[in-house]
């Protein structure tokens, strides 16, 4: 594992970490329903989008792991599965990185976009790492 692997492994999960309390935040019922799913549900999340913003915090933290198992950082036994796994990583991080450039919300354009931007680049670094 080379140190920019590492670094970015390191980056990626402390950005995901981000994302995934924010996402806990939504679910909470904190008013920032404006800067995610397009803006269109300002203020408070229905119950439905809280129970799936729980949802997307745990699938961010299983992609977290995989970062983390592909870069070496634990569970080496896995390693095999992480070398393919991580390529759902990089996808899921390039459709976020679309959608976040394309969404009707500023804010999510403006705060998400670079997020995802780096999401996708250090999940790449990782893959190909």
């Amino acid at each position: 594992m080379t140190v920019l692997v590492s670094i970015s492994a390191m980056l990626f999960t402390v950005f995901i970490f981000i994302v995934v309390l924010f996402q806990l935040a939504l679910a909470l019922g904190m008013p920032w329903g404006s800067y995610a799913m397009g803006g269109k549900f300002p203020g408070k999340y229905p119950p439905g989008m809280r129970m799936g913003a729980i949802v997307q915090a745990i699938v961010l933290l299983a992609i977290a792991s995989i970062v983390l198992i592909r870069s070496g950082f634990f569970f080496p036994a896995w390693d095999s599965f992480a070398d393919k796994a991580i390529w759902f990583v990089v996808a899921f991080s390039t459709i976020s990185t679309v959608l976040n450039l394309i969404t009707r919300s500023k804010w999510e354009r403006r705060i998400w976009a670079p997020v995802s931007v780096l999401l996708l680049v250090t999940s790449l670094i990782v893959a190909v790492g």
